[in-house]
């Protein structure tokens, strides 16, 4: 029978694998060289890191990890030794799509422009960048794509030097895997000299990786007015997040954008059909039976005589209370492992059914767009 050892964390994994192998779950920082002698397959988060001194001696075989990110992979190491490794690409898009929604309503709110007015920048135009650009489409935002792989392949047409970008965007997302070496290194991306070139009243959002922004750089340009201010879900030395850093953005949390119960689910979904490929498992079609419903899973919005940011401010922020993770984090720093391990459910757009008064049909075609339920009243 094969061998497994899981991480504990990983949702709704329990029960699914045991028919089929002998599973070992474990705290996945506790995962050590030792528990994995004897072990066919590793299922973990990022809390793992996959280096040579964990792996070496061991019969591991298989590594799945129920994230996007796999930089605490090394990968090199096991690709030499025939370790098969993959991840959950886009698991947690829509997640990561609804908080960078109600991020930019938020924003919006607090400095008092609309968003229609403003430039978005987006770094890294992958599964999230991309629904960042539906959601700025939505809110007739004009934005500036940077993705050099990308560019490379499809051609300059829909993109722009990151100089460019950084030059006009009032908002700069920050959507990029982390590498450390390469043409496309994203360590510490943003330098002083790329800090230089943005607008005084510059925004910058992070959900990408901590690592991605040098933390004393980033103080020291918002504390010179370089920038305006920030939204991280991300920091460099998680869990030990710099609480100078915290006072100083205007929405913080605790490396959640992606822990919608959807998100969740995609990712154990991708990880167990992966490892069922593996080993030749019926389990090509595996998805949790039934996941939680939100606490308003339906709500009415009177549409007549209020323009589409408007309604849409309003529908966008009844699926999700990013204030409370903020509130929550800077209440307690010291808690960012707690509140990542007992996070409430947060439900996606599909979720929610809005129930509508007098809508324009291009409202409609967006909520559809984005995946609401909708009914016309």
């Amino acid at each position: 029978m094969l061998r497994i050892v899981a991480d504990e964390k990983i949702p709704y994994l329990k029960g699914v694998l045991e028919p089929f192998a002998e599973v070992s779950y474990m705290p996945g920082e506790r995962i050590d060289n030792k528990c994995l002698q004897n072990a066919d397959a590793l299922l973990i988060r990022t809390r793992t890191r996959c280096t040579p001194e964990l792996l070496e001696g061991t019969s591991v075989r298989f590594i799945a990890t129920a994230t996007i990110g796999y930089d605490h992979i090394d990968t090199k190491y096991c690709d030499s030794k025939g370790i098969r490794w993959t991840n959950a690409p886009g698991c947690n898009a829509g997640s990561v799509q609804q908080y960078l929604a109600v991020a930019l309503i938020k924003l919006a709110e607090k400095f008092n422009f609309s968003l229609s007015d403003r430039i978005l920048g987006i770094i890294g135009v992958g599964h999230v960048g991309t629904k960042l650009n539906n959601i700025a489409r939505a809110f007739e935002m004009r934005t500036l794509l940077n993705d050099p792989p990308r560019e490379r392949i499809e051609g300059s047409e829909n993109f722009v030097t990151i100089g460019k970008l950084l030059t006009e965007a009032d908002i700069i997302s920050l959507n990029v895997p982390l590498t450390y070496s390469g043409s496309d290194r994203t360590y510490h991306l943003l330098d002083q000299s790329l800090f230089s070139m943005m607008k005084p009243s510059a925004i910058i959002i992070n959900t990408s990786r901590g690592e991605v922004i040098e933390t004393s750089l980033l103080l020291h340009v918002l504390n010179t007015g370089r920038i305006q201010t920030t939204v991280l879900d991300v920091w460099e030395n998680e869990p030990f997040i710099n609480a100078d850093l915290i006072n100083r953005s205007f929405i913080t949390t605790p490396h959640i954008a992606g822990y919608s119960v959807d998100g969740k689910a995609n990712a154990t979904s991708s990880i167990i059909r992966s490892f069922g490929q593996w080993c030749s498992l019926p389990l090509s079609d595996w998805f949790p039976a039934a996941l939680p419903e939100p606490m308003n899973p339906e709500f009415f919005v009177d549409c007549s005589s209020r323009n589409t940011e408007v309604i849409l401010r309003e529908v966008l922020s009844q699926t999700y209370d990013l204030i409370r993770d903020d509130q929550l984090l800077r209440s307690n720093p010291a808690n960012f492992e707690g509140l990542r391990e007992n996070y409430p459910v947060r439900r996606e757009f599909s979720s929610f059914t809005v129930h509508l008064e007098n809508p324009t049909g291009s409202l409609i075609s967006i909520l559809k767009e984005l995946g609401f339920q909708y009914t016309v009243i």
